[in-house]
């Protein structure tokens, strides 16, 4: 079982990564969200889960434990597959999910592409008192100031500078949601949009200036 992996990004679009691990160009799929993280040339650590079938090795990537589980618990559901779950991790951040599931929402479910009525019943059946993760509603353990500190820590950490990355966060603040600023990964993903590909080159620039 392939768990992690530490290597080189190659490329990354859509909803695919290309990271040469020992020589090796390995493809994963992983949310379209966490392809926009990765910048190529750099270093990405993922937690993987490796799909096996008769016919196919795939490989799915996360950007963390969270992600994982959720992966994890979502495909033990009866009707959902991993491209299923990635659809719902695509679309909801761990948190989210999980409040889904306490509050029994299942509409949030339905609006993910390939998910019916039915099936968004039975995973919040399924999964009811299953998720470690906490509802994303759930009282912060550390103060507003904490999770926006912990973003631009992140956004640094994934290269970008650091007058951009606080530029970024400002604008997502300002942006998100109440719900969305509640969380270190839902803010993340909100800042990450805000930079988006039309601000690569003033990344690669900003600690110049």
């Amino acid at each position: 079982m392939i768990s992690s992996l530490r290597g080189t990004v190659l490329s990354a679009a859509g909803s695919l990564v290309v990271m040469e691990v020992g020589g090796v160009g390995l493809a994963v799929q992983v949310t379209p969200a966490h392809a926009l993280s990765l910048r190529i040339g750099s270093e990405a650590m993922l937690r993987t889960a490796l799909i096996v079938r008769e016919d196919d090795l795939s490989l799915f990537g996360f950007a963390d434990a969270d992600e994982l589980e959720v992966f994890d618990k979502l495909r033990s559901v009866t009707g959902v597959g991993p491209k299923s779950a990635m659809g719902v991790l695509a679309a909801m951040t761990p948190g989210q999910v999980a409040e889904a599931v306490a509050t029994e929402d299942d509409a949030a479910f339905r609006k993910v592409s390939g998910i019916g009525p039915k099936t968004a019943k039975l995973i919040v059946l399924s999964l009811t008192g299953k998720l470690a993760v906490l509802p994303q509603s759930a009282p912060a353990p550390s103060a507003a100031t904490s999770i926006t500190d912990n973003v631009l820590v992140a956004l640094v950490g994934l290269g970008w500078p650091e007058k951009v990355a606080a530029q970024a966060l400002d604008e997502a603040v300002a942006h998100a949601s109440e719900v969305e600023r509640a969380g270190v990964s839902s803010l993340l993903r909100v800042a990450l949009a805000q930079l988006g590909p039309a601000l690569h080159g003033s990344r690669d620039g900003g600690d110049r200036a």
